[in-house]
C-alpha cells in the first residue's frame, strides 16, 4: 500500500506527507489561480517517480550483474495533453550511466526489465502513455568506484 496526504497552506501550496512520514511542499505554480511557484507541480513529481523507480531498478539491476556503476542519472520529459486533463500523451527516459568496464548489452538488459517488468511508476503510466527511452554510457576510472 502506497499513501500520501495533501495539507492546503495558502493558495495553492500544499504540504505534502507521504506514508513513511516524509514531507515536501507542492504547488501549482500558476498565479492566477493562486500559485507562488513555491514547489513542485504534482505532474513533476510523476515524472520523478518515474526516473526516480527506473534508476533504482537500473542500479541493481547492473549490480547484480556484476557491472562497476559509479554513476548515473535519469532524466523523464514528457509530452503533455493540450487539453484537461493534461496527461502524459510521451515519456521519454534518459539514462546517462558512468561505470568502469560497462557491458553495453548489460546496460541495454538493465533497462529493458527495469520499464518491461519491475518499474510500478513506469507500469502506471503506460497504459496512457507511449515509453521511449535513450542511453549515453561514460568510463569512470577504477579509483572512482563507489560502493
Amino acid at each position: 500500500m502506497t499513501q500520501a496526504s495533501v495539507t492546503l497552506i495558502k493558495g495553492m501550496q500544499f504540504v505534502v506527507e507521504t506514508g513513511t512520514k516524509h514531507t515536501l511542499v507542492i504547488d501549482s505554480g500558476n498565479p492566477e489561480i493562486g500559485g507562488r511557484n513555491t514547489g513542485a507541480r504534482p505532474m513533476e513529481l510523476v515524472a520523478a517517480g518515474v526516473a526516480g523507480c527506473t534508476a533504482m531498478d537500473v542500479v541493481s539491476i547492473l549490480r547484480k550483474m556484476q557491472q562497476q556503476v559509479t554513476g548515473l542519472t535519469v532524466k523523464a520529459t514528457s509530452k503533455d495533453a493540450e487539453e484537461p486533463p493534461q496527461r502524459f500523451l510521451e515519456v521519454h527516459i534518459e539514462y546517462s550511466i558512468t561505470g568502469f568496464d560497462l557491458d553495453e548489452k548489460k546496460v541495454q538488459r538493465a533497462i529493458k526489465l527495469s520499464e518491461e517488468r519491475y518499474c510500478p511508476a513506469m507500469a502506471t503510466i503506460r497504459p496512457g502513455a507511449r515509453i521511449t527511452n535513450s542511453y549515453t554510457l561514460h568510463a569512470a576510472l577504477p579509483e572512482s568506484l563507489v560502493k
